[in-house]
């Protein structure tokens, strides 16, 4: 591969993937735009702030010489063109190559009650707190799975949220036997005891998860199940999400070879599909420093720096192992297939319940029988909960454009550019 100065390459998504990916190939000499539908960079992990390596990673995209596209959500790529919406306009931009770092978002699986007002996703609750929500003084319950589990509740504390407890769903032997393995990584085994010492006060029940969430209207209280037996807690705000879930629809969209959830890549960070590489959280939930080290490789291919990529593939492989140990200790117990009743509603966009999905063989007939995934978010929510709940691909053949909402305007620029390709 050798390096073309001048190259176009357009970077979907600003979390610290996408801003590793748009560093590397701008430094490279490659014309590099890099596009996020949020305001500003830094995606979800770092929104907000992020510390002095957030700061550092923005201060090198600002010298790099990328053009930064914010506030821009793609609705199409193909054909070496991103299409994209911006304050209502469509856009279009030429690439030569494509990077996708979409990034994730949170699991959540329907539980009695969990349409209730004061009950959000964790990251959900951590971005209303850092937008000025006040939570001081709130009762708080955590509940779900995974690390981010302890890292919100520290947010909140250090916010004067009262957190009443937080629910890992994960039983207490795996959980050990993952700490007892991070030896290996020991920065990663000092950051969790940090958080374990900051949180002393707080009890961390495991093996332990929502049953049902309670009020007249809005949140007063949730039941869990414990392994004491169920236990209710009042609360004013409770924060519930099982894990991360890549954000591939973009990927699936332009025929990226898609394998258990995450986008298939090989060593360069190239997808199956010709000039298109994705890095970061839709090729494998692994963190942040998996997602720089991705984002990096990626850039450096998408540029032609062969040598530069290649120097990372140690780091990857060591990061790679790290997300296989995370994915053992956090995996969703079978329990949690039960938690929604028959008259639980899964589709919270078209009001569809647990009862009416009940004898459909798959995703699709499911959709056009009781409208399941078809509300204003695509199946964004209820997709990955029928996936688990049912075993349904939810992803494979359903993306079309436009890939995200926008107006018929850009729909219509955007179906345009797909008719004169298809007469060429």
């Amino acid at each position: 591969m050798g390096s073309e100065r001048g190259r176009k390459i357009v970077v979907v998504g600003a979390g610290p993937a996408g801003i590793a990916a748009a560093c590397a190939a701008a430094e490279a000499g490659c014309a590099v735009v890099l596009m996020d539908d949020n305001p500003t960079a830094g995606g979800q992990i770092w929104r907000g702030g992020g510390g002095r390596e957030a700061a550092q990673w923005t201060a090198r995209l600002e010298a790099s010489g990328a053009r930064c596209w914010y506030g821009a959500c793609v609705v199409s790529a193909a054909g070496g063109t991103v299409v994209a919406e911006r304050d209502g306009e469509p856009m279009r931009i030429e690439y030569h190559e494509l990077i996708l770092a979409t990034g994730a978002r949170e699991l959540f699986l329907p539980f009695p009650g969990w349409t209730l007002p004061g009950i959000t996703g964790l990251g959900g609750l951590q971005a209303l707190a850092r937008g000025g929500v006040p939570v001081r003084g709130k009762r708080v319950v955590l509940c779900g799975s995974g690390p981010l589990l302890l890292a919100v509740a520290a947010h909140l504390r250090e916010h004067g949220a009262r957190v009443e407890a937080m629910a890992e769903q994960a039983d207490f032997g795996r959980l050990v036997r993952f700490a007892a393995r991070l030896v290996r990584w020991p920065g990663k085994l000092a950051q969790g005891l940090g958080l374990q010492w900051a949180l002393r006060s707080v009890p961390f029940l495991t093996g332990a998860w929502p049953v049902a969430a309670e009020g007249r209207g809005e949140l007063e209280s949730v039941l869990l199940r414990t392994v004491q037996g169920t236990r209710r807690i009042a609360c004013d705000w409770l924060g519930c999400a099982f894990g991360l879930i890549p954000n591939a629809e973009l990927a699936a969209f332009l025929g990226c070879r898609i394998e258990a959830g995450v986008v298939a890549v090989d060593e360069w960070q190239r997808t199956s599909v010709a000039h298109v590489f994705c890095a970061g959280e839709p090729t494998g939930i692994g963190g942040l420093e998996r997602s720089l080290t991705e984002g990096q490789i990626a850039g450096w291919a998408a540029a032609g720096q062969e040598t530069k990529a290649r120097a990372l593939f140690g780091r990857r492989a060591d990061l790679h192992r790290f997300s296989a140990e995370l994915a053992e200790a956090f995996e969703l117990r079978q329990e949690l297939k039960e938690l929604a009743s028959a008259d639980t509603i899964v589709c919270r966009c078209e009001d569809v319940r647990r009862r009416e999905l009940a004898g459909y063989g798959g995703w699709r007939g499911a959709k056009l029988q009781t409208r399941c995934g078809m509300g204003p978010c695509q199946g964004r929510i209820c997709g990955p909960a029928c996936s688990f709940l049912f075993g349904w691909d939810t992803l494979s053949g359903r993306v079309r454009p436009p890939v995200f909402p926008a107006s018929m305007g850009t729909v219509a620029a955007a179906g345009e550019r797909q008719r004169r390709e298809a007469r060429v």
